[in-house]
């Protein structure tokens, strides 16, 4: 029987191994060794092994019968399909959302664009990243959560995390640059003007083109790595 300390301990290295793959301290297809993850993380068998089977439904671990546990592999394929299928999710649910939405929707759409400006007086090249991510998730999340759709909030969710290992070596690319970074703001500032503005077809499509920026930078640090 499973103790509230295990299952605590199997959270935990859920959480833990996510974040690292994520943030790729894996690379994709490495193998990953029972005996290291034990010493790295300081945890028994059964919590990595159930954060390891949790990874696996999640696709980012592949279970191989017999052999253990393997890194996903990342294919410029699964790129474009999960960047695609993301965009498309965000389009509808930004449509619904101008639809639906209301006057505390706008403000709140305001007030996240707002304080994801700040953002640029942050000077420590790791703040600014952690930061700038993570205001410009509630920044979107805002968006569309005028759907009023927690299906689609699921949904959406579940895409995120399996275009966040991708997505990050966009992040590091290029949001550290300033120029990157003012080009962004402009971005969202076109962005929201749009919405504000109740124009679906002009709005939709530039979410669309929006989301889909980074898929050529991807594209070419992954080309990168493969020539390295």
């Amino acid at each position: 029987m499973t103790t509230p300390t295990q299952l605590n301990q199997g959270i935990g290295a859920y959480h833990r191994l996510k974040a690292d793959i994520i943030h790729n301290a894996f690379s994709p297809g490495e193998k990953l060794q029972m005996s290291r993850l034990k010493a790295y993380y300081g945890l028994g068998v059964g919590p990595l092994r159930e954060a390891l089977s949790r990874l696996v439904a999640e696709r980012l671990v592949v279970a191989e019968s017999q052999r253990g546990f393997r890194i996903a592999p990342m294919s410029l394929d699964e790129l474009h399909d999960i960047y695609e299928a993301r965009a498309e999710i965000e389009g509808l649910m930004l449509r619904l959302a101008i639809e639906r939405g209301d006057d505390a929707w706008e403000a709140e759409i305001l007030a996240r664009a707002h304080t994801l400006g700040k953002v640029m007086e942050v000077k420590t090249p790791e703040e600014l990243l952690d930061i700038w991510d993570s205001r410009h998730q509630a920044f979107h999340t805002a968006i569309v959560a005028g759907c009023r759709s927690s299906h689609l909030m699921q949904i959406r969710a579940d895409l995120f995390d399996r275009v966040e290992r991708y997505r990050n070596l966009w992040l590091r690319e290029t949001v550290l640059s300033e120029a990157a970074l003012e080009q962004k703001r402009q971005e969202h500032a076109r962005l929201v003007d749009v919405i504000l503005a109740r124009d679906t077809r002009a709005a939709t499509q530039m979410m669309i083109d929006h989301l889909m920026t980074p898929v050529p930078i991807i594209t070419e640090v992954m080309r990168r790595h493969q020539r390295g």
